[in-house]
């Protein structure tokens, strides 16, 4: 599954720019604040916008500090998926059922640094797990390929029923990544540039989309 990040849309035309992705599964949303990472990009306004401007479900990724006091408010705006990061939320079981009650997915993202391992029990109470591929905070980075070992962590188990979440990845997302990233066993790419910078936005999506299809399939024994 696509999820085109809109931080590298046209922020002066985002509902042509989500309708020239129709067709994807998600469209990706960054909320960034100016303090959990070192950039500003939009808040719960401009998100209400564009859910009046769209019928892709809207997938908000959080940021911010101080989620346990903001994030609620994407959830009863409509957001489809509303992540937070496990660095930043003080609460973070509280929340997740919060941003169910309000009619959201829960999401917990990781940040490139940031093990795995201590929060697989917390991952239990999260609908998903967004792995960060680069340093949150601006757009046009690198793949870092170290985390798709992350990846590979919580396909097995969520193969093996000892999780139920789905696996998105964000970050340096492109023809060549998404190969390696659908291998791991990621379900859902957010790709930003490697969409909005083409001709075609969306025949550049459903490129992705047949590449991640052939790698998923190399995997063998991995089930969606």
């Amino acid at each position: 599954m696509i999820a085109p990040s809109i931080l590298s849309a046209d922020f002066a035309r985002l509902a042509d720019e989500a309708r020239a992705v129709d067709g994807a599964d998600w469209l990706h949303v960054d909320v960034m604040d100016g303090h959990f990472v070192p950039n500003l990009t939009l808040g719960l306004p401009v998100v209400k916008s564009l859910l009046d401007s769209t019928d892709i479900p809207v997938d908000c990724h959080l940021m911010i500090d101080d989620p346990d006091r903001w994030a609620i408010g994407y959830a009863e705006a409509g957001a489809h998926n509303v992540t937070v990061h496990v660095e930043a939320a003080l609460e973070p079981v509280k929340l997740a059922a919060n941003l169910r009650a309000a009619g959201a997915k829960a999401g917990l993202s990781v940040k490139p640094n940031t093990p795995l391992e201590p929060y697989l029990d917390l991952l239990r109470h999260y609908d998903t797990l967004l792995v960060m591929s680069v340093e949150p905070g601006f757009g046009g980075q690198s793949f870092i390929p170290e985390v798709l070992e992350k990846v590979r962590t919580a396909r097995r188990l969520v193969d093996s029923g000892e999780l139920r979440v789905l696996v998105e990845i964000d970050g340096g997302i492109n023809a060549e990544t998404i190969e390696q990233a659908a291998e791991a066993g990621v379900d859902m790419f957010v790709a930003g540039s490697a969409i909005y910078a083409a001709d075609d936005p969306a025949r550049a999506m459903e490129a992705l989309r047949a590449s991640a299809v052939r790698a998923a399939g190399k995997g063998g024994d991995k089930e969606r």
